[in-house]
């Protein structure tokens, strides 16, 4: 079992699957290869999609998945998420619960975790994400995890034109955590008790946001090129842009 695979297998599928092998397929760009994320009912991965917004401000749903994944870090206490391009037009969130829990539950989180965060718009819904790195069969392009300060970039279009490397994709996810049971139902406790008006208040303007540097962990909406090299270079990875700029 390689890196990537492993670090899939930890963070994302049902204990005691045994779908290596789809996973390394779906990793060398085979289509109609299905890894599921559900057994039995029960699931250890939330992903929750975010798709460009009608008539919105470009990237906006990219301010809207940064909103998401620092409010998890900062106010319900829980592990960095992953990130992801859809491979088509969108990015995903990705949680990684330490035990399965009912499918239903693990919607019912994401849906709590929407109103709160993005109550402007309705939920995108209870279909399964594909897990990255994976070839999108519509558009030909890779869906692949990415290292949250590149994410403003792919706003216009969420796809690779070229498979990831197989370590980067393990580097980021290497350092990440599953939730614990305990982290579990102390957010979705908080997210229980939040009051209506909360709920539908509409959230901040990002000029709004307090211009203090971010705590360690949290998602940067913008970085420099230069901070990505620093990143990947402490985890002894050459970075390799694949991403095509149309002209």
């Amino acid at each position: 079992m390689d890196n990537l695979t492993s670090a899939l297998t930890r963070l994302y599928l049902p204990g005691g699957a045994t779908q290596t092998n789809l996973l390394a397929q779906r990793a060398q760009g085979q289509t109609g290869v299905d890894v599921r994320l559900v057994a039995d009912g029960r699931t250890r991965a939330i992903a929750i999609p975010f798709r460009p917004v009608a008539g919105g401000l470009e990237a906006q749903h990219w301010t809207q998945l940064c909103d998401v994944a620092n409010a998890l870090q900062a106010e319900l206490g829980l592990p960095a998420p992953a990130v992801s391009i859809s491979g088509d037009s969108g990015y995903g969130l990705w949680l990684s619960l330490a035990t399965a829990v009912p499918e239903a539950l693990a919607q019912r989180f994401a849906a709590l975790l929407w109103t709160k965060y993005v109550p402007d718009l309705p939920p995108p819904g209870s279909a399964l994400m594909d897990v990255p790195p994976c070839l999108h069969q519509s558009t030909g392009k890779w869906a692949a995890f990415i290292n949250p300060g590149l994410g403003a970039s792919f706003a216009e279009e969420s796809g690779l034109e070229m498979p990831p490397p197989h370590a980067g994709q393990a580097a980021l996810l290497d350092g990440l955590h599953s939730i614990s049971d305990e982290q579990f139902r102390h957010a979705l406790s908080l997210l229980q008790q939040a009051p209506v008006a909360e709920q539908s208040a509409p959230p901040p303007s990002p000029s709004s946001a307090p211009a203090s540097a971010p705590a360690d962990g949290l998602l940067l909406k913008d970085a420099t090129l230069e901070d990505i090299i620093q990143f990947l270079h402490a985890r002894n990875i050459e970075p390799s842009f694949r991403h095509l700029i149309r002209k």
